[in-house]
């Protein structure tokens, strides 16, 4: 500014020296000067001015540029990071695409066995219904049979206290008929008859000494007697069995007539007394009459002494009731 200010100021003097210029001239020179002087001022002010503003955007400029480096750093971080985020989700995706092929592939075999699981169940289902209903009918059944039963146990539980009820009448009958036979008997007692009760039977067991002579079977006397007696009381029990056995001793008998033993001695014996009890009770029923004969086979004690042997040969009347219609209340 100041070459351009002399430069001004040297042209001027030249042209006063070289020319005579009129003072006209030279206001305009000076006011021109002047001119220049104010303009020369407001562009060094502007100059200034731009200095100032050329600073600020140096300033702004490396700011810029150190922004313009972070974030280029930053981005050149950021396209590292996100080549990684990249590489990652290739393996995640490769991962997913395996896990998802493995996934279909458990699925479809899932699939599979649920197919044949449901199919399965579906026949379980059918097989339990089935069952179910056969249960059902059984258990209809067995309702039904459980009535039966109890009505059948309720007949029974009848039967049986009816059939109690009738087996005490009968122990009466039977104690009744004891007392009878006991009292009818009563002048026999000491001369080797006895009367007792025994499983629910009554037996008058007669010694021999009573009812017949020695090797004899003959009933006697006072044997014909007690049969006589006896028979009264049979015939007004009527729903008595009546079995007369034979007994001896072990002593051998030797007999010369179709009685040859103890066998057809105890049988004969037994046989007579059964003849006699038709004879003096007319009434009795033969067919409620039976005979045997155990000879010395079923002694009542040993056959050790002679008071013994006497007490074997004897001859027993069993009078048993008939329970045939207690047995079918028991059907």
């Amino acid at each position: 500014m100041k070459k351009f200010f002399l430069l001004s100021l040297l042209s001027l003097v030249c042209l006063f020296a070289t020319s005579c210029v009129s003072l006209s001239k030279f206001d305009d020179l000076n006011n021109k000067h002047r001119q220049q002087t104010r303009e020369l001022s407001v562009a060094k002010q502007e100059l200034q001015n731009l200095q100032e503003e050329n600073a600020e955007l140096l300033r702004q400029n490396q700011a810029l540029n150190a922004n313009m480096t972070e974030m280029s750093n930053a981005r050149i971080s950021a396209e590292a990071r996100v080549e990684d985020l990249v590489l990652r989700l290739e393996q995640l995706q490769n991962q997913y695409d395996t896990t998802m092929e493995n996934y279909a592939q458990q699925l479809s075999g899932k699939t599979r066995d649920l197919t044949k699981a449901n199919n399965l169940l579906t026949a379980r289902t059918k097989e339990l219904a089935e069952k179910e209903a056969a249960i059902r009918a059984q258990e209809a059944q067995f309702a039904e049979q459980q009535t039966a039963l109890q009505q059948r146990q309720a007949e029974l539980e009848a039967a049986e206290q009816a059939a109690k009820d009738a087996l005490a009448a009968k122990e009466r009958e039977i104690e009744e008929v004891r007392n009878a036979v006991t009292n009818a008997l009563v002048g026999f007692t000491d001369k080797g008859l006895n009367v007792e009760t025994k499983d629910g039977k009554v037996y008058v067991s007669m010694d021999s000494k009573l009812m017949f002579p020695s090797a004899s079977w003959t009933v006697s006397k006072e044997g014909n007697q007690a049969i006589k007696e006896l028979a009264k009381v049979l015939e007004e029990n009527e729903d008595l069995n009546i079995m007369v056995e034979g007994h001896t001793d072990n002593d051998a008998f030797k007999g010369s007539t179709a009685v040859k033993d103890n066998w057809d001695l105890s049988v004969m014996r037994a046989t007579s007394i059964v003849k006699l009890l038709l004879q003096y009770g007319p009434k009795i029923d033969p067919a409620r009459v039976e005979a045997s004969g155990h000879g010395e086979f079923a002694p009542k004690v040993e056959n050790s002494s002679a008071a013994n042997k006497a007490m074997n040969r004897r001859t027993e009347i069993i009078l048993t009731p008939k329970i045939e219609d207690i047995l079918n209340m028991l059907h």
